[in-house]
């Protein structure tokens, strides 16, 4: 008998890996949205740019592994923290603003189940397959 996890080669986390990767995104998610709320941040912006970075989904019309270029570059933490830091250093309340609702998507996003793409398709994520499986 073969164990699922090492059976899978999908190249997505399984398991308690996948648990906890999920509960790391819900807690970003949360201290994010905290942060924001302490910070007295503007509801009406987080509203307006809570979504923005799902606009990425537009490039899959540019096939499957533009798509997961650009989408995983909009979900990635690494922009997000680089306007951070530069809102830290040069004490940009907007610049932090901005960086604080963006981590706090990536976290949604992925206390959802929804990862970084892979260049074979939408549903095919670091996360686990998202969606209906095709028949």
């Amino acid at each position: 008998m073969t164990d699922t996890a090492s059976a899978d080669t999908s190249g997505a986390v399984t398991g308690g890996a996948r648990t906890v990767l999920r509960l790391e995104g819900l807690a970003l998610f949360i201290g994010m949205t905290l942060l924001y709320y302490i910070w007295d941040g503007s509801w009406w912006v987080y509203a307006l740019l809570f979504f923005v970075p799902d606009l990425s989904f537009a490039a899959y019309l540019g096939g499957p592994r533009t798509g997961a270029l650009v989408y995983n570059t909009a979900h990635s933490y690494l922009a997000p923290m680089a306007i951070m830091t530069t809102g830290f250093a040069t004490a940009a309340p907007l610049t932090l603003s901005i960086a604080m609702i963006w981590l706090a998507h990536i976290g949604f996003d992925r206390a959802l189940g929804y990862g970084l793409k892979y260049a074979t398709g939408f549903g095919f994520t670091h996360l686990g397959r998202i969606g209906k499986p095709s028949n």
